[in-house]
């Protein structure tokens, strides 16, 4: 293996995008050493491909792309029980480097020492050889592919994000936005129990998938203003719904996610825009509308899978694209254009199924 080519999607700075053969590493005493089998494209990975950035997180060095990922394990280090070569995994790419406070609670994620897969200066997985600790992979069932192991890592975003916005039977639920995270999270509202399900988005072909996905009302979004949005939700469902959960993270779509929210009911932010936003919250504040932040997700892998293996949530419609690693830069291409839901690659030259 030693002598096996570690081919690896690195981003240099914004617009520098490369295929580099890495060295094999080598586990430490609580990791595993994966091949890598099938890596989404997350945007992103887009934005620190054109932008060198995002927020505060900037590329200053180097780094090894990819975060959405499945693999299967070919060494264990040496304080490794839990796993063995041939388990087949999927990656949860947040790591705590500590037990802070936050982790004793439970919600790890908000650890500020926190190691995440291409955030800098922190490598992904868009490789062939990734090592990773293995309390935090996850041993995938026979009857649950490579690809949805990769898509567990976008799947749990909707899962927190419904957790934190309390979906539960009966629900009634606006998603703004029919991107891939926005259709995830119609996926986790029906299997939570959500009784509606209206998506809105600029794309009707995206929401021609959220039909197909069980979403029961579109909305395709035009240049009318957030209170005439908030007024068409409202004549879609019959009613304001008791729960929006904003994926796009444009202010205009925040205005609209509140003024369309049911008085009582809660507004969760997921889409991430710019750093400061005007909103209503004078009109969230009199009707006690509670808007809520996320912050990727906590203690979700387990039910993930669960849910894949039980065919409870079926998310292969959402891949539209693959590619082998060889072509990363034409995968990323596509992506960046908008076409398609989700793109993914392929590390694995003697495996390209899905």
């Amino acid at each position: 293996m030693a002598a096996e080519r570690n081919l690896s999607v690195v981003v240099h700075r914004a617009g520098d995008l490369r295929l580099e053969n890495r060295p094999v590493p080598e586990p430490g005493p609580n990791e595993v050493l994966l091949k890598m089998h099938s890596v989404g494209i997350c945007g992103s990975d887009v934005h620190y491909w054109q932008r060198g950035r995002i927020g505060d997180f900037v590329v200053k060095s180097p780094m090894v792309l990819g975060h959405e990922a499945s693999g299967t394990v070919v060494k264990v280090g040496s304080s490794v029980t839990t796993l063995k070569k041939g388990d087949r995994v999927a990656i949860e790419p947040g790591v705590p480097r500590e037990t802070d406070e936050f982790c004793k609670n439970g919600r790890y994620n908000l650890s500020p020492s926190i190691f995440f897969c291409a955030t800098p200066p922190d490598d992904g997985n868009l490789c062939r050889y990734y090592t990773h600790n293995a309390n935090f992979c996850y041993k995938l069932p026979e009857n649950v592919t490579f690809e949805e192991g990769a898509l567990i890592e976008p799947l749990s975003v909707g899962i927190h994000a419904c957790r934190r916005a309390g979906v539960t039977l009966g629900s009634t639920v606006f998603i703004c936005g029919a991107g891939p995270i926005g259709l995830v999270t119609l996926l986790i509202a029906k299997v939570m129990g959500a009784s509606q399900v209206v998506i809105s988005d600029l794309s009707a072909s995206r929401l021609e998938k959220a039909k197909e996905l069980g979403a029961d009302a579109t909305i395709e979004v035009g240049g009318e203003s957030p209170q005439e949005l908030a007024e068409r939700v409202k004549s879609t469902l019959g009613c304001m719904p008791e729960i929006t959960v904003e994926c796009c993270g444009a202010e205009p779509s925040i205005q609209a996610a509140i003024y369309a929210t049911r008085s009582g009911g809660t507004v969760v932010l997921v889409g991430l825009g710019p750093e400061m936003v005007t909103l209503p919250l004078v009109n969230a504040a009199v009707r006690e509308v509670d808007i809520r932040g996320i912050f990727r997700y906590c203690n979700t892998w387990p039910m993930a899978i669960a849910m894949l293996a039980s065919k409870k949530v079926n998310v292969q419609p959402l891949v539209t694209h693959r590619f082998p690693l060889e072509k990363a830069l034409e995968a990323f291409e596509t992506t960046s254009k908008g076409i398609g839901i989700k793109v993914m690659l392929k590390c694995d030259p003697s495996d390209q199924n899905p």
